[in-house]
């Protein structure tokens, strides 16, 4: 892959977070686990064929910049058009579940429309289109943010559009960044469970009181995910969870980590592809020569952790060389982009390799590469690479009175 191909395929799948108040609601009791019904295991389905590109939206607006999760309303209106035009079927949640689950059929494309986090202006620019157009839409919602003035849907909003083609979902209670996610982690499986249990089992109590509807599907912050909220979304009864990778879903996916398209207002491309249904019989969840790098591993640990989503300009970066054996720690390199080779330091107590980044990082994405040789000169077969973002974008911040 190309360096320009790995740039446009790590800004295709940018997805800000947002850090509301994490205090804990006095007003909204944690619900009590609810039974493993049996039909939430999901059961082994032939693929039928079918398949549903789930789009996610977020802000909108006709005055103000496009950016990575704000695209202007004429836009999204030709979107619509053009998806009414084309024919695709667009699907509601509910049929979408009773697909899913072999109860019904669909045809061989439909597309599920979504908006993540309950902008006013989902109310305001996307919902006359949608209500035009006859098409049904999911909101994910996040506790904190609804009825949270300023740019936040209000609960009469909410309402009216449930009466017109809505439904919702939940986002979690305060959509925290993977970062806060992973510090709860690191307090104890007690702290760690308690957490996940408020941000999931508590936006789904307060969706379905203030609302009265039955909340079924999740979509997880930023797209992060564990085994923990895996296990979590069966306990509290969500049939689908929505990752933000991008892909077509077939019948037979598991439903903890389901692929879906952000559509960014500032990069076209990913729209044409989410529409396109050229991801052949296979149904994988990755498509196209640009996105099939984005689901990162690597060999040793390393921080940033591949992949992921930052908040700090001024990160660690390093690469945990414990169970490497037989090599030259004096001809370690790391090359940083932006910056070229940077003077990191290998630790021989602790085995890391590591550079604290000496000025702001100001990009969306970075890429490290670090090299070696083993003792007897020769280099590996491929250096070690991974990718990273900065969460940066100041336009996604929800903006409170």
């Amino acid at each position: 892959m190309t360096s320009f191909a790995l740039r446009i395929a790590l800004r295709i799948t940018f997805i800000s977070s947002c850090i509301s108040a994490c205090a804990w609601s006095q007003e909204i009791p944690v619900p009590p686990p609810a039974p493993a019904a049996p039909e939430l295991v999901q059961p082994t389905l032939a693929d039928d064929g079918s398949r549903v590109a789930v789009l996610g939206y977020h802000d909108l607006g006709e005055n103000s910049p496009e950016t990575q999760m704000r695209i202007h309303t004429s836009k999204f209106r030709k979107q619509m058009e053009q998806i009414k035009q084309s024919g695709i079927k667009v699907i509601s949640m509910a049929e979408f579940t009773a697909w899913k689950k072999g109860e019904s059929t669909l045809p061989a494309q439909s597309i599920l429309l979504t908006f993540d986090d309950g902008w006013k202006s989902v109310y305001t620019d996307a919902y006359p289109v949608l209500k035009e157009l006859g098409f049904p839409f999911t909101i994910f919602l996040y506790k904190d943010y609804v009825d949270g003035g300023g740019k936040a849907l209000t609960i009469p909003m909410i309402q009216e559009m449930l009466g017109h083609g809505a439904s919702i979902g939940s986002h979690s209670v305060s959509h925290p960044y993977p970062l806060t996610v992973k510090n709860y982690r690191k307090k104890g499986e007690h702290a760690y469970d308690a957490y996940l249990r408020k941000e999931m089992g508590e936006s789904k109590y307060f969706l379905e009181s203030k609302f009265s509807v039955t909340v079924t599907s999740y979509a997880y912050p930023g797209g992060y995910h564990t085994e923990e909220m895996h296990k979590l979304g069966v306990e509290f009864a969500y049939a689908h969870l929505f990752t933000v990778i991008p892909g077509k879903i077939k019948r037979s996916l598991p439903d903890a980590t389901l692929p879906r398209y952000i559509v960014l207002g500032n990069y076209d491309k990913l729209f044409d592809q989410a529409i396109s249904f050229r991801e052949g019989a296979g149904g994988s969840a990755l498509e196209g020569s640009a996105l099939t790098g984005l689901v990162e591993t690597t060999p040793f640990p390393v921080t940033p952790e591949a992949g992921s989503i930052i908040n700090s300009r001024l990160p660690e970066i390093s690469v945990d060389f414990a169970t490497l054996q037989d090599f030259d720690p004096a001809t370690l390199s790391m090359k940083v982009s932006g910056f070229g080779e940077v003077p990191a330091k290998f630790s021989t107590e602790s085995k890391k390799f590591s550079w604290l980044v000496n000025r702001q990082l100001r990009q969306p994405s970075y890429q490290v590469q670090v090299t070696w040789k083993d003792l007897t000169g020769k280099s590996p077969e491929s250096p070690l690479r991974w990718s990273f973002q900065v969460d940066r974008d100041s336009a996604y911040l929800p903006e409170s009175e």
